[in-house]
């Protein structure tokens, strides 16, 4: 069984929820974690702050960030354990994340190295 990363993009970070709409779209995301943690191929994840984020450049340049030019933002990852890419990919289908229009969700292999995770 291999792990894949699930990587939650939002098209438009800068708009905020409701704190109605936070709480039901958090009970929904927990909820459909749940259903993949009972089937014991959960194996974590976390948001991520859209506040103090830094992006550092190939010459050591460090701005504040992700800002300004890009659209969509990285809003967290869960990892699931799966049997092929196709299983983690159903997986990612049931997740509330999509229910924003624009809103994606990258599916990607953990690769693994002797020794290393």
């Amino acid at each position: 069984m291999d792990e894949f990363i699930l990587i939650f993009r939002h098209e438009d970070g800068s708009k905020v929820a409701s704190p109605e709409q936070l709480q039901i779209w958090m009970k929904q995301t927990m909820d459909w974690i749940g259903g993949i943690a009972s089937q014991n191929k959960f194996s974590g994840g976390n948001g991520l702050a859209f506040d103090d984020a830094r992006v550092v450049h190939h010459n050591n340049m460090v701005t504040n960030g992700p800002f300004g030019e890009i659209k969509e933002t990285i809003g967290g990852y869960i990892i699931v354990k799966a049997s092929s890419a196709d299983e983690a990919v159903e997986f990612a289908k049931g997740s509330p994340i999509l229910q924003g229009e624009g809103n994606t969700i990258e599916v990607r292999k953990i690769a693994k190295r002797d020794g290393l995770h």
